[in-house]
């Protein structure tokens, strides 16, 4: 994947491995890490072609998801880590009152599914928000190609960091006491991270719907509704349908004290 931008401390990453049922669609044939349009996401920049041999030991699977379709369940056994290839997906989890709740978004060049490494099952339930394709990547598989290729070995190290810099991240979000401050740093997150993969900065489409943005903020969908026509009014942003043109960065980081580069 194109090289992530480095996170500050102020950025907001929105951040049982039992391989897909059988009625799943077929796998992608072009599953290899070097045409991968977003590899340099995924993998370490410091690993070179001959680094990169080890990884067809992998087997990767690349599979199809259409919106809505769940891509693991929490309870599932951990058998992978979940790396998207293309499109948006979203992973939940349960509330004690039985509620949905949002635990992060996630792009091309994400990884979903590492949460279940501690207890051997997921406790998240990962879903396509729009037509997504999500590499398979077999975790015993990793971990013995790593150890048996030195040089590989900031591979483990690049997916494990990614997981710290998600939860470090999301507890700055939570930090964020206004809801205008909240919506505000999500909408620069997102800017940031399209960016990072070469991707227009100003101008996206949200996968997510608004009640979707409300559980990850815990903020409720109308108040979404109403912090984006304020955005709108401010000259912040404009908006068609879920597309999304941030129309003054400095201007909407300035307003809510966000120093996200």
């Amino acid at each position: 994947m194109p090289k992530l931008l480095p996170p500050t401390k102020h950025s907001v990453h929105l951040l049982r491995g039992q391989a897909p049922a059988a009625h799943a669609p077929a796998p992608c044939t072009n599953s290899h890490c070097e045409s991968c349009c977003v590899g340099a996401l995924c993998l370490p920049g410091a690993l070179s072609d001959e680094d990169l041999r080890p990884l067809a030991a992998l087997s990767l699977v690349t599979r199809r998801f259409v919106p809505g379709e769940t891509i693991y369940a929490d309870g599932d056994r951990f058998r992978f880590i979940y790396a998207v290839r293309s499109g948006a997906c979203k992973t939940t989890m349960l509330r004690a009152d039985g509620r949905e709740q949002v635990a992060g978004f996630h792009l091309a060049g994400d990884f979903m599914g590492l949460e279940g490494l501690a207890e051997g099952v997921h406790g998240t339930t990962a879903t396509a928000l729009d037509d997504a394709q999500v590499c398979l990547i077999p975790y015993q598989r990793l971990v013995a190609v790593t150890a048996s290729y030195p040089n590989a070995k900031d591979l483990m190290a690049h997916v494990m960091s990614q997981e710290i810099v998600h939860d470090g991240s999301l507890l700055v979000l939570l930090g964020l006491t206004e809801a205008p401050q909240r919506l505000a740093a999500f909408l620069l997150d997102l800017s940031q991270r399209h960016a990072a993969r070469g991707w227009s900065p100003r101008e996206f489409r949200l996968p997510m719907s608004r009640a979707e943005i409300g559980s990850f903020l815990g903020i409720k969908v109308e108040t979404v509704s109403r912090t984006l026509t304020l955005f709108e009014r401010r000259g912040f942003i404009a908006r068609r349908g879920r597309g999304v043109r941030i129309t003054d960065l400095d201007g909407l980081r300035a307003a809510y004290d966000l120093r996200i580069r």
